[in-house]
């Protein structure tokens, strides 16, 4: 009810990569994540899976430039 009349209050709820994250509204729950646009986008199942294998090869990727420098 209230995110219909005041809009939704999201809050980070998973950093993906540097510029891609996942958002939860704290009154009513939904989830959104920024698309290559950097617009907000309903989390779907596949956006989900999605997300986990960026996050999964960022993770590598920032791991190994760790241990090269």
């Amino acid at each position: 009810m209230c995110c219909g009349i005041f809009g939704h209050y999201y809050a980070v709820s998973k950093k993906v990569t540097s510029h891609i994250k996942e958002y939860e509204c704290i009154h009513c729950k939904k989830q959104v994540t920024t698309d290559v646009s950097g617009n907000l986008s309903t989390l779907t199942p596949e956006l989900e899976d999605i997300n986990n294998t960026l996050q999964e090869i960022y993770q590598k990727k920032h791991e190994s430039h760790q241990q090269v420098a």
